[in-house]
Formats: structure tokens, C-alpha cells, sequence
């Protein structure tokens, strides 16, 4: 299938006429009903009753709104794109893994929106493909829980996350914080399951540097599925402090007693990357950053 098919079918189920439409495409009437043809044939489905009046199948209206959607946002891309290539526009990408849309990056997404001459990248990945996507310029800038050592990456940490406990509504530890030791003698939900290393691995060494093991009952690749297995009672897992602003009857969260359980929120960025963009988007992390320190 290719961009004219979609382009074509567009002009005849708007005007639902074989002769309206070619002369909208300015080309002949019988090239465009063999492409509307092999359109179908494509789709291995008829899209139109060649009837007077013509009309749409059911297939074809689906058709027409879906694919109406799709040629509006490839035009904004293609617009988007001449844009930034003149210079009228700037594009930053942006990496986050998921359980840091709980701390600073909302509110330095909500800033950056503002600014009308900026198009804006949101890439969800774990702070090793973070890594691998920043070296490829992909993106601009990550954020994530993991310290990476690669020459070709600068990581600053902005924020040192408390790590809680979520367990099941009604567990025997709710109300009071838990140490590690106690923990430990639950069965836990770990994620991420790959790829490795991953937060799951900050988890691990944080209870091996207390010479403690831990039992995984469940392994995951997302926090929310991780939560939704804690609240089916399977076992209990460890999370962000920020991710208590996730509000839900059939858990709950405990505080860790040690105060080394924590887990940073760490930018990632090429070294050397001095772009006005990626500048701007450091300072407004510093600001956003001073400001919670200060209603904290």
C-alpha cells in the first residue's frame, strides 16, 4: 500500500464520484478506479458499491476515518519538518522511563509546550535504550533510574527518590516503615524483566549490600503491572516514593527505614552536546528543580 492509495480513496468518499474525484486528482477517471481496484485488492475487502449513487461500504467508511487521521498527522510531520529544516521550528527528543513521569518531567513537559516553536519527541524506554538512542541521536536527552557508564554519556543526578513498599490493602506491615531485613521475607515483584541492567538490579544490590537475598515470585516489564500484581496479592514490590501520588484503594505503601534505599532520577546526555535547545531544557530542569527544593 502506498501514501497515494490512501490520497486517492480520500478524494472519491468525498465526493463519492468516480468523475468528481479524478478531476480533484487532475488525472483520468479510468487510472484512478484500477487504484481504488488494487487498493482493495490489497485490503482483501471492497471499499465501495459501484452503484448509482456510489456509496461506501462499512469496511470503507472505517476506511476513510482512519486513514483521513493518518494523511492529517503525516502532513503535519511533512509541515513540521520543512519547519524545522528552514529553522523555524526546533525539535528535542526526549527519553523518560515511565516511573519518572511522577517527579520533574510533567512539569518540565508542561514548559516546554509552551514554547510554540518547539516540537517535542516523548520516547518511553529504560535508561539503557536511553543510552543507545542518545549515541544514535534519536534523542536529546533521557531520563532514568540506572547510572551507565559510557565514555560517550554525561548522566547528572537531579533528584535522590525515597524507595516504599507497596503491598497488598490489608497486609500484616502496613502502617509503620519496614527495614530490608524485614522485607526480605516476603515474595516480591521485580521489574524490569529485560533489558538488563535495569532498575531490577538497583533493587538486588541494594538488599545484597545488607547481605540479604530476596525471593521473586513474579517478574515484570512495567511498574503498573507490577502495582496491579501487588494488589492481586501476589507478593510486594519496591517503588519511587513519587509513585504514591498514584492513588489506589487495594494497596498500600509503607516507608523503608534505611535511608540508603532510595533511587536516583538521572539525566542522561551526549557529551559535548551544547545545542541551544538541550541548554534551555537543563536550565528549566535546574528551576523546576529549585522551586520543588524550596516548596519541600
Amino acid at each position: 500500500m502506498e501514501l497515494r492509495h490512501l490520497r486517492y480513496f480520500q478524494a472519491l468518499a468525498q465526493t463519492l464520484s468516480f468523475t468528481r474525484a479524478a478531476e480533484q486528482l487532475h488525472m483520468a477517471q479510468p487510472p484512478l478506479s484500477r487504484q481504488i481496484s488494487q487498493l482493495e485488492d490489497l485490503l482483501g475487502t471492497p471499499l465501495v458499491v459501484r452503484e448509482r449513487p456510489l456509496r461506501l461500504t462499512e469496511a470503507g467508511r472505517f476506511f476513510y476515518e482512519q486513514s483521513g487521521s493518518l494523511l492529517l498527522q503525516l502532513n503535519r510531520i511533512a509541515e513540521n519538518t520543512r519547519r524545522i529544516g528552514l529553522g523555524q521550528r526546533h525539535w528535542l527528543g526526549i527519553g523518560f522511563a515511565p516511573s519518572t513521569l511522577y517527579g520533574v518531567l510533567p512539569e518540565l513537559i508542561r514548559e516546554l509546550r509552551l514554547d510554540t516553536e518547539l516540537e517535542l519527541g516523548l520516547n518511553e524506554m529504560t535508561t539503557l535504550q536511553q543510552v543507545e538512542a542518545l549515541k544514535a541521536g534519536r534523542i536529546d536527552i533521557g531520563f532514568g533510574r540506572i547510572r551507565i557508564d559510557d565514555p560517550a554519556i554525561q548522566q547528572i543526578v537531579i533528584t535522590e527518590d525515597p524507595l516504599v513498599a507497596v503491598l497488598p490493602a490489608g497486609h500484616r506491615l502496613r502502617g509503620a516503615p519496614a527495614s530490608l531485613a524485614t522485607l526480605a521475607e516476603e515474595s516480591f515483584i521485580l521489574y524490569p524483566a529485560n533489558p538488563r541492567p535495569s532498575y531490577a538490579d538497583h533493587l538486588i544490590a541494594l538488599f545484597a549490600n545488607h547481605g540479604l537475598g530476596i525471593r521473586v515470585e513474579q517478574w515484570t516489564n512495567e511498574l503498573q503491572t507490577a502495582i496491579g500484581l501487588v494488589a492481586a496479592g501476589i507478593g510486594i514490590a519496591i517503588v519511587p516514593a513519587s509513585v504514591q501520588q498514584q492513588h489506589r484503594t487495594d494497596i498500600d505503601y509503607v516507608p523503608i527505614i534505611e535511608p540508603e534505599a532510595v533511587s536516583p532520577i538521572i539525566i542522561s546526555r551526549r557529551i559535548g552536546d551544547m545545542s541551544v535547545i538541550v541548554q534551555r531544557c537543563m536550565a528549566l530542569i535546574e528551576k523546576t528543580d529549585q522551586r520543588t527544593a524550596c516548596e519541600g
